[in-house]
Protein backbone atom coordinates (compact mmCIF):
# COMPACT_ATOMS: atom_id res chain seq x y z
CA UNK A 1 0.00 0.00 0.00
CA UNK A 2 0.98 3.48 -1.07
CA UNK A 3 0.79 6.59 1.01
CA UNK A 4 1.61 9.80 0.17
CA UNK A 5 2.53 12.38 2.92
CA UNK A 6 2.60 16.24 2.11
CA UNK A 7 5.26 18.38 4.29
CA UNK A 8 7.37 15.29 4.46
CA UNK A 9 10.66 17.45 4.97
CA UNK A 10 9.10 18.96 7.98
CA UNK A 11 9.49 17.60 11.75
CA UNK A 12 6.54 16.08 11.87
CA UNK A 13 5.86 14.74 8.32
CA UNK A 14 9.27 12.65 8.49
CA UNK A 15 8.15 11.46 11.66
CA UNK A 16 4.79 10.43 10.61
CA UNK A 17 6.88 8.63 7.50
CA UNK A 18 8.89 6.55 9.65
CA UNK A 19 6.00 5.65 12.20
CA UNK A 20 3.82 4.60 8.81
CA UNK A 21 6.92 2.39 7.38
CA UNK A 22 7.60 0.95 11.14
CA UNK A 23 4.49 -1.16 10.75
CA UNK A 24 1.99 1.48 13.02
CA UNK A 25 -0.82 1.81 10.76
CA UNK A 26 -2.37 0.04 7.99
CA UNK A 27 -5.45 0.72 5.82
CA UNK A 28 -8.05 -1.55 5.14
CA UNK A 29 -5.39 -4.35 6.42
CA UNK A 30 -2.66 -3.82 4.34
CA UNK A 31 0.53 -2.36 5.62
CA UNK A 32 1.94 0.43 4.09
CA UNK A 33 4.59 -0.40 1.64
CA UNK A 34 5.64 2.69 0.12
CA UNK A 35 5.92 6.16 0.43
CA UNK A 36 5.62 9.16 -0.92
CA UNK A 37 6.46 13.04 0.47
CA UNK A 38 5.96 16.00 -1.46
CA UNK A 39 7.19 19.40 0.55
CA UNK A 40 9.61 22.07 -0.79
CA UNK A 41 12.51 20.03 0.01
CA UNK A 42 13.90 16.12 0.28
CA UNK A 43 12.50 13.87 3.04
CA UNK A 44 14.55 13.85 5.22
CA UNK A 45 13.87 9.87 5.96
CA UNK A 46 16.70 7.48 4.41
CA UNK A 47 14.68 4.68 3.18
CA UNK A 48 14.10 2.97 -0.03
CA UNK A 49 10.76 2.97 0.59
CA UNK A 50 10.72 6.68 0.94
CA UNK A 51 10.45 8.90 -2.49
CA UNK A 52 10.71 12.57 -2.37
CA UNK A 53 9.22 14.86 -4.98
CA UNK A 54 9.88 18.46 -4.21
CA UNK A 55 7.79 21.39 -5.73
CA UNK A 56 4.61 22.85 -5.13
CA UNK A 57 2.21 21.26 -3.13
CA UNK A 58 -0.79 23.03 -5.22
CA UNK A 59 0.65 22.10 -8.77
CA UNK A 60 -1.45 19.31 -10.19
CA UNK A 61 0.83 18.02 -12.05
CA UNK A 62 2.57 17.12 -9.32
CA UNK A 63 -0.05 15.49 -7.33
CA UNK A 64 -0.77 13.28 -10.34
CA UNK A 65 2.92 12.32 -10.31
CA UNK A 66 2.42 11.10 -7.04
CA UNK A 67 -0.64 9.40 -7.28
CA UNK A 68 -0.43 5.47 -8.33
CA UNK A 69 -3.03 2.77 -8.55
CA UNK A 70 -1.70 1.35 -4.87
CA UNK A 71 -2.42 5.04 -3.52
CA UNK A 72 -4.15 4.17 -0.57
CA UNK A 73 -4.35 7.25 1.38
CA UNK A 74 -3.02 10.90 1.63
CA UNK A 75 -1.90 12.90 4.53
CA UNK A 76 -1.72 16.65 4.34
CA UNK A 77 0.33 18.24 6.46
CA UNK A 78 2.08 20.84 4.60
CA UNK A 79 1.29 24.49 5.62
CA UNK A 80 2.10 27.84 6.02
CA UNK A 81 2.15 28.58 9.92
CA UNK A 82 0.22 31.26 11.36
CA UNK A 83 2.37 34.40 11.63
CA UNK A 84 3.41 33.71 8.05
CA UNK A 85 0.11 33.24 6.69
CA UNK A 86 -1.10 36.47 8.76
CA UNK A 87 1.89 38.22 6.87
CA UNK A 88 1.41 36.99 3.23
CA UNK A 89 -2.48 36.36 2.64
CA UNK A 90 -1.65 35.48 -0.86
CA UNK A 91 0.58 32.07 -0.04
CA UNK A 92 -1.22 31.52 2.69
CA UNK A 93 -4.42 30.73 0.89
CA UNK A 94 -2.19 28.90 -1.53
CA UNK A 95 -0.57 26.41 0.42
CA UNK A 96 -3.82 26.28 3.07
CA UNK A 97 -6.81 26.33 0.89
CA UNK A 98 -5.75 25.50 -2.87
CA UNK A 99 -3.75 23.08 -2.30
CA UNK A 100 -6.12 21.00 0.13
CA UNK A 101 -8.68 21.50 -2.85
CA UNK A 102 -5.83 20.50 -5.40
CA UNK A 103 -5.36 17.38 -3.35
CA UNK A 104 -8.97 16.80 -2.80
CA UNK A 105 -9.89 17.10 -6.43
CA UNK A 106 -7.10 14.37 -7.77
CA UNK A 107 -8.56 12.10 -4.82
CA UNK A 108 -11.61 12.63 -6.05
CA UNK A 109 -10.51 11.45 -9.67
CA UNK A 110 -8.51 8.30 -8.45
CA UNK A 111 -10.71 5.10 -9.14
CA UNK A 112 -10.61 4.04 -5.14
CA UNK A 113 -12.05 6.26 -2.51
CA UNK A 114 -8.88 6.98 -1.04
CA UNK A 115 -8.57 7.95 3.02
CA UNK A 116 -7.69 11.88 3.13
CA UNK A 117 -5.84 12.64 6.36
CA UNK A 118 -6.26 16.74 7.09
CA UNK A 119 -3.99 18.46 9.68
CA UNK A 120 -5.70 21.28 11.24
CA UNK A 121 -5.38 23.29 14.29
CA UNK A 122 -6.96 24.92 16.83
CA UNK A 123 -6.44 28.03 15.31
CA UNK A 124 -9.87 27.77 13.75
CA UNK A 125 -11.25 28.47 17.27
CA UNK A 126 -11.21 32.34 18.50
CA UNK A 127 -11.63 33.64 22.06
CA UNK A 128 -14.53 34.22 24.46
CA UNK A 129 -16.15 30.34 23.78
CA UNK A 130 -16.20 28.22 26.93
CA UNK A 131 -13.70 25.53 27.39
CA UNK A 132 -12.79 22.89 26.73
CA UNK A 133 -14.45 23.87 23.33
CA UNK A 134 -16.87 21.22 21.87
CA UNK A 135 -16.00 19.75 18.69
CA UNK A 136 -19.45 20.46 17.15
CA UNK A 137 -19.16 23.94 17.87
CA UNK A 138 -18.51 26.59 15.15
CA UNK A 139 -15.17 27.96 14.24
CA UNK A 140 -14.64 31.19 14.93
CA UNK A 141 -11.04 32.13 14.18
CA UNK A 142 -9.32 35.54 14.39
CA UNK A 143 -6.50 34.93 12.10
CA UNK A 144 -6.06 33.68 8.39
CA UNK A 145 -4.35 30.57 9.15
CA UNK A 146 -7.14 29.51 11.91
CA UNK A 147 -9.60 30.89 9.18
CA UNK A 148 -7.71 28.45 6.16
CA UNK A 149 -8.15 25.61 7.94
CA UNK A 150 -11.78 25.66 8.91
CA UNK A 151 -12.51 26.00 5.31
CA UNK A 152 -10.06 23.04 4.70
CA UNK A 153 -12.21 21.27 7.66
CA UNK A 154 -15.28 21.96 5.73
CA UNK A 155 -14.01 20.80 2.71
CA UNK A 156 -12.64 17.16 3.79
CA UNK A 157 -16.18 16.71 5.27
CA UNK A 158 -18.44 17.66 2.36
CA UNK A 159 -15.72 15.43 0.13
CA UNK A 160 -16.20 12.55 2.24
CA UNK A 161 -19.86 13.31 2.86
CA UNK A 162 -20.63 12.98 -1.33
CA UNK A 163 -18.16 10.09 -1.09
CA UNK A 164 -15.26 11.47 -3.04
CA UNK A 165 -12.85 10.59 -0.10
CA UNK A 166 -12.91 8.93 2.86
CA UNK A 167 -11.31 11.72 5.07
CA UNK A 168 -11.03 12.62 8.57
CA UNK A 169 -9.41 16.18 10.20
CA UNK A 170 -7.43 16.21 13.15
CA UNK A 171 -6.77 19.58 14.91
CA UNK A 172 -3.60 19.51 16.26
CA UNK A 173 -2.77 21.25 19.45
CA UNK A 174 0.21 23.70 20.16
CA UNK A 175 3.42 21.04 19.98
CA UNK A 176 6.20 20.64 21.90
CA UNK A 177 9.36 20.68 22.08
CA UNK A 178 9.65 20.84 18.60
CA UNK A 179 13.45 20.54 17.44
CA UNK A 180 15.35 22.81 15.50
CA UNK A 181 15.35 26.67 14.81
CA UNK A 182 12.41 28.93 15.95
CA UNK A 183 10.23 29.00 12.69
CA UNK A 184 7.38 31.51 11.61
CA UNK A 185 4.51 30.13 13.73
CA UNK A 186 3.04 32.53 16.49
CA UNK A 187 3.44 29.41 18.79
CA UNK A 188 7.04 29.23 17.70
CA UNK A 189 7.96 30.67 21.49
CA UNK A 190 6.23 27.70 23.59
CA UNK A 191 9.07 25.22 21.76
CA UNK A 192 11.68 27.88 22.36
CA UNK A 193 11.26 28.79 26.05
CA UNK A 194 12.09 24.51 26.70
CA UNK A 195 14.80 23.68 23.75
CA UNK A 196 17.14 26.85 24.35
CA UNK A 197 17.56 26.88 27.76
CA UNK A 198 18.06 23.20 27.96
CA UNK A 199 20.88 23.95 25.51
CA UNK A 200 22.44 27.40 27.48
CA UNK A 201 20.24 29.59 25.41
CA UNK A 202 18.24 32.24 26.06
CA UNK A 203 15.19 32.27 25.38
CA UNK A 204 12.21 35.36 24.86
CA UNK A 205 8.42 34.80 25.79
CA UNK A 206 5.95 37.07 23.99
CA UNK A 207 3.01 36.75 26.09
CA UNK A 208 2.20 36.43 29.48
CA UNK A 209 3.17 34.05 32.11
CA UNK A 210 -0.84 32.69 32.74
CA UNK A 211 -1.29 32.47 29.22
CA UNK A 212 -3.36 28.84 29.01
CA UNK A 213 -2.15 26.75 25.66
CA UNK A 214 -3.34 23.37 24.56
CA UNK A 215 -0.09 21.10 24.54
CA UNK A 216 0.62 17.91 23.09
CA UNK A 217 4.65 16.48 22.62
CA UNK A 218 5.02 15.18 18.92
CA UNK A 219 5.12 11.88 20.40
CA UNK A 220 1.82 11.71 20.78
CA UNK A 221 0.82 13.63 17.64
CA UNK A 222 2.44 11.43 15.36
CA UNK A 223 1.00 8.39 17.22
CA UNK A 224 -2.86 10.33 16.80
CA UNK A 225 -2.21 10.84 13.39
CA UNK A 226 -1.30 7.25 12.73
CA UNK A 227 -4.37 6.41 14.73
CA UNK A 228 -6.93 8.35 12.63
CA UNK A 229 -5.59 6.77 9.19
CA UNK A 230 -5.87 3.51 10.41
CA UNK A 231 -9.52 4.05 11.92
CA UNK A 232 -12.51 2.75 9.51
CA UNK A 233 -14.17 5.56 8.00
CA UNK A 234 -17.06 4.00 9.90
CA UNK A 235 -16.18 4.53 13.53
CA UNK A 236 -15.59 8.84 12.52
CA UNK A 237 -19.28 8.74 11.62
CA UNK A 238 -20.61 11.38 9.08
CA UNK A 239 -18.39 14.36 10.80
CA UNK A 240 -15.16 13.69 10.60
CA UNK A 241 -13.71 16.28 12.21
CA UNK A 242 -11.65 15.05 15.78
CA UNK A 243 -10.08 17.45 18.33
CA UNK A 244 -6.96 15.59 19.15
CA UNK A 245 -6.17 15.12 23.03
CA UNK A 246 -3.75 17.34 24.42
CA UNK A 247 -3.29 18.77 28.01
CA UNK A 248 -3.89 22.40 29.29
CA UNK A 249 -0.78 24.57 30.61
CA UNK A 250 0.09 28.03 31.13
CA UNK A 251 3.31 29.08 30.29
CA UNK A 252 4.58 29.45 33.94
CA UNK A 253 3.56 25.44 34.81
CA UNK A 254 5.82 24.75 31.52
CA UNK A 255 8.51 27.14 33.37
CA UNK A 256 8.31 25.55 36.46
CA UNK A 257 8.40 22.15 34.96
CA UNK A 258 11.69 23.27 33.21
CA UNK A 259 12.68 24.34 36.70
CA UNK A 260 11.76 20.86 38.15
CA UNK A 261 14.10 19.08 34.94
CA UNK A 262 16.94 20.93 34.61
CA UNK A 263 17.49 23.33 37.71
CA UNK A 264 16.69 27.24 38.40
CA UNK A 265 19.44 28.84 36.45
CA UNK A 266 17.84 27.11 33.34
CA UNK A 267 14.65 28.73 34.14
CA UNK A 268 16.33 31.90 34.35
CA UNK A 269 17.02 32.05 30.61
CA UNK A 270 13.78 32.96 30.04
CA UNK A 271 12.94 36.54 29.71
CA UNK A 272 9.05 37.79 29.25
CA UNK A 273 9.45 40.47 25.98
CA UNK A 274 5.52 41.25 25.14
CA UNK A 275 4.62 41.27 21.80
CA UNK A 276 1.32 42.35 21.07
CA UNK A 277 1.32 40.50 17.33
CA UNK A 278 2.25 37.11 18.71
CA UNK A 279 0.07 37.56 22.32
CA UNK A 280 -3.22 38.50 19.55
CA UNK A 281 -2.73 35.62 17.47
CA UNK A 282 -2.17 33.34 20.36
CA UNK A 283 -4.68 34.79 23.21
CA UNK A 284 -7.66 33.76 20.33
CA UNK A 285 -6.64 30.22 20.84
CA UNK A 286 -8.59 27.88 23.34
CA UNK A 287 -6.28 26.45 26.17
CA UNK A 288 -8.41 23.17 26.22
CA UNK A 289 -10.55 21.42 23.95
CA UNK A 290 -13.17 18.85 24.59
CA UNK A 291 -12.03 15.13 23.44
CA UNK A 292 -14.67 12.98 25.33
CA UNK A 293 -14.86 11.05 21.90
CA UNK A 294 -11.22 10.89 20.27
CA UNK A 295 -10.22 9.87 23.92
CA UNK A 296 -12.76 6.95 23.27
CA UNK A 297 -11.70 5.89 19.77
CA UNK A 298 -8.53 5.34 21.36
CA UNK A 299 -6.60 8.53 20.80
CA UNK A 300 -4.14 9.74 23.51
CA UNK A 301 -2.76 12.51 25.56
CA UNK A 302 0.43 13.11 27.33
CA UNK A 303 0.27 12.51 31.12
CA UNK A 304 1.55 16.10 31.77
CA UNK A 305 3.91 18.60 30.80
CA UNK A 306 7.32 17.16 32.94
CA UNK A 307 6.21 13.91 30.52
CA UNK A 308 6.74 16.16 27.39
CA UNK A 309 9.75 17.77 28.56
CA UNK A 310 11.41 14.08 29.57
CA UNK A 311 10.51 12.33 25.83
CA UNK A 312 12.30 15.77 24.32
CA UNK A 313 15.31 15.17 26.20
CA UNK A 314 14.96 11.00 25.12
CA UNK A 315 14.02 11.70 21.26
CA UNK A 316 16.41 14.80 20.83
CA UNK A 317 19.06 15.60 23.52
CA UNK A 318 20.01 11.77 23.70
CA UNK A 319 20.73 11.49 20.09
Amino acid sequence: MHVIVTGGAGFLGARLIQQLLAGEASIEGQAITRVTSIDLAPCPVTDDRVESLTGDVADPALIEQALGDDTGAVCHLAAVVSSQAEADFELGMRVNLDATRTLLEACRAHPKRLRFLFASSLAVFGPGLSQPVPEAIGPQPRSSYGAQKAMGELLVNDYSRRGFVDGRVCRLPTIVVRPGKPNQAASSFASSIIREPLAGVEAICPVDAGLPLWLSSPRAVVANLVHALSLEGEALGDWRTLNLPGITVTVNEMLDALERQAGTAVRDLVRFEPDAGIDAIVASWPGGLETERPLGLGFRADSDFDAIIQAYLEDELDN
